[in-house]
C-alpha cells in the first residue's frame, strides 16, 4: 500500500523559528543539508518517517503536530467566509489551507473575531428589537441574505394582498369547480394553455416538489406529495398564468432590492394567491365565523391540509369584511424559524415567538395533537396559542420524516370568539417572554441565554435555578 506523504513545511518552520535556531543549526542538526531543509519548509519535500522520528527525538517534537489535519479550522474559516459580508471576498480552498497551515494563529484569530462580530450583532438585532418594542425607531442592520430581505418585508406588513385575493376570488367562479378544484384546474390548464399535469414516482423525480416542462408544456409533481399538497402546486401554477398582473402589481409595491428577492417574493405571492382561489375569501371568511375558526373544521370543509388552512385564517382582513388578526410562526425541531406572518403583521415586539416555553415546542412531543395556551408576557400582553405539528412530504422507509409545527395566535382578548377560547381557563397562563435575551424573569427554568438589558449575577456562594442568573 502506498504511503502517506506528509507535508508539514509551515510547522517545521514553525518549530525553528520557536527554537530560534537558522535553518542551517536546524539542518545539522538533523543531518540534512540546509537546501533539502529550505524544501521540506516550502512544502516541496515531504517528511520521511526517519525524519519525524529524528525531529521527535532530537526537538522533542509532538508527531502528532506534525501529522495533524487542519480540515477543522479549514471547515471554520470557509463558514466565515461564507457570510454575505464577505462572500465577494471568498478565497479558494487552497488559499483557506495555506492560512490554517502556514499561520494556525492567524487563521484561530480571525475565528475568535468572526464569533465576537456575529455575538455583537445578534446583540445589536436584540437591542433594537427591545428598543422597537419601547418605541424607539432604529436604524441597526446586519449584512442580509435576500431570503432575510423578503422574510422581513413580509413579516412586517398585514398578510392581505387585495388586488390577487380579488383576482382569485374572480377566477374561482369562473372555473365553477364544484368539488372538484383539481379537476377544474387540470382541465383549464389543458385546454386554454395545453399544460398538462402528471405525477411521477420517486425515482424519476427524487429531489424536486415540481417541474414545468416548457418544451412538452407538462406539469410534473412528485408522488410524495399529499393530495392537499399537489392541489397547491397546481394552483401555484395556474395563478401564475391567469392572475400574473396582479400578482406582479403587488411585487411592484413591495420595492426590493435586488432580482434574487424579487423571485423569492414572486413565489411566496404565488402560493398566497393559490391559498386565495382554493379558499375564497368570501366563502371562507363566512365558513370561519361560523366553525368558530376550528381549523380542523375548515381543512375539512374546503378540502386543503391544516397548514394552508391555517395560513388562510391569517389573510383574512378586507376592508369591511375583516377577522380575528391572526398570526403564525413555523418551527423545525431544532427549532430553527421557518416563516412568519400576521394578519397585522407579526407582532415581533409584543410576541416574539422565541420563549421555550411556548406550546409550539411542546407539540413535537405529542405528534399531530392540537395543544392550546393563554400566553402572559413580562409586561402584561396576553396570547392566544393554538400549535399543532405538520408532516412533510412523504418520506421513504429509509428517510427520516421532516416535521415541523405550526403555531397560530391572536390576542387573548378575542380568544372567546374562538372555538379554543373555550379551554384556556382550565389551568392558568403560561409565563412566557419575547425571547431569552430580552426576558428579565427570574428564575426561569427555560432560559436558554442571559439577558442583554441586565449584568450577570455571578456568585461562587448562590446558585439560582436558572442556568444565567443575573442582577
Amino acid at each position: 500500500m502506498a504511503e502517506n506523504k506528509i507535508f508539514a513545511g509551515p510547522k517545521v518552520r514553525r518549530v525553528r523559528n520557536t527554537l530560534g535556531l537558522t535553518q542551517t543549526a536546524m539542518a545539522e542538526a538533523l543531518s540534512i543539508s540546509p537546501s533539502y531543509l529550505n524544501l521540506i519548509e516550502r512544502n516541496q519535500r515531504p517528511l520521511t518517517v526517519q525524519l519525524l522520528l529524528r525531529l521527535a527525538s532530537v526537538f522533542k517534537v509532538d508527531l502528532e503536530d506534525l501529522q495533524g489535519e487542519t480540515s477543522g479550522s479549514v471547515r471554520q474559516l470557509r463558514e466565515v467566509f461564507a457570510d454575505p459580508l464577505l462572500a465577494g471576498e471568498l478565497p479558494g480552498d487552497l488559499e483557506l489551507v495555506e492560512v490554517a497551515d502556514a499561520a494556525p494563529n492567524v487563521a484561530s484569530g480571525i475565528l475568535k473575531l468572526y464569533r465576537a462580530y456575529r455575538e455583537q450583532a445578534s446583540r445589536l438585532s436584540d437591542l433594537a428589537d427591545l428598543l422597537s418594542r419601547e418605541g424607539h425607531a432604529t436604524s441597526l442592520a446586519e449584512a442580509r441574505l435576500p431570503m432575510d430581505e423578503v422574510r422581513e418585508k413580509f413579516e412586517r406588513r398585514p398578510n392581505y394582498f387585495d388586488g390577487i385575493d380579488v383576482a382569485a376570488e374572480r377566477f374561482h367562479q369562473a372555473l365553477a369547480p364544484g368539488d372538484d378544484l383539481a379537476g377544474s384546474l387540470k382541465a383549464w390548464l389543458k385546454r386554454e394553455h395545453g399544460v398538462v399535469v402528471r405525477l411521477l414516482p420517486v425515482h424519476a423525480m427524487p429531489a424536486l416538489r415540481r417541474r414545468f416542462d416548457r418544451h412538452s408544456m407538462r406539469l410534473f409533481l412528485s408522488e410524495r406529495l399529499s393530495l392537499h399538497d399537489q392541489l397547491r402546486e397546481i394552483a401555484m401554477e395556474a395563478v401564475q398564468i391567469a392572475l400574473g398582473e396582479e400578482i406582479m402589481a403587488d411585487l411592484e409595491r413591495l420595492a426590493l432590492s435586488g432580482n434574487e428577492a424579487r423571485r423569492i417574493a414572486r413565489f411566496e405571492l404565488a402560493r398566497y394567491a393559490a391559498h386565495a382561489l382554493m379558499m375564497p375569501y368570501e366563502a371562507f371568511f363566512t365558513a370561519a365565523q361560523r366553525a368558530r375558526f376550528d381549523i380542523d373544521v375548515l381543512r375539512a370543509r374546503f378540502a386543503v391540509s391544516y397548514e394552508q388552512a391555517a395560513s388562510r385564517l391569517t389573510m383574512l382582513q378586507r376592508p369591511g369584511r375583516a377577522s380575528v388578526p391572526f398570526f403564525l410562526l413555523e418551527v423545525d425541531n431544532a427549532g430553527n424559524r421557518m416563516r412568519r406572518a400576521g394578519a397585522q403583521g407579526f407582532p415581533q415586539a409584543r410576541f416574539g415567538g422565541q420563549c421555550p416555553k411556548l406550546n409550539i415546542h411542546a407539540a413535537f412531543a405529542q405528534p399531530g395533537q392540537v395543544l392550546v395556551d393563554l400566553v402572559e408576557m413580562a409586561d402584561g400582553a396576553a396570547f392566544l396559542t393554538v400549535s399543532r405539528t405538520l408532516e412533510g412530504p412523504q418520506a421513504a422507509f429509509d428517510e427520516r420524516v421532516r416535521r415541523t409545527a405550526l403555531l397560530v395566535g391572536c390576542d387573548a382578548a378575542l380568544a372567546a370568539e374562538t372555538v379554543y377560547g373555550e379551554s384556556v381557563g382550565r389551568h392558568g397562563p403560561v409565563l412566557a417572554g419575547t425571547a431569552c435575551r430580552l426576558c428579565e424573569r427570574q428564575g426561569c427554568l427555560a432560559r436558554a441565554e442571559p439577558p442583554v438589558t441586565r449584568p450577570l449575577g455571578l456568585d461562587e456562594m448562590v446558585a439560582g435555578l436558572s442556568l444565567f442568573d443575573f442582577q
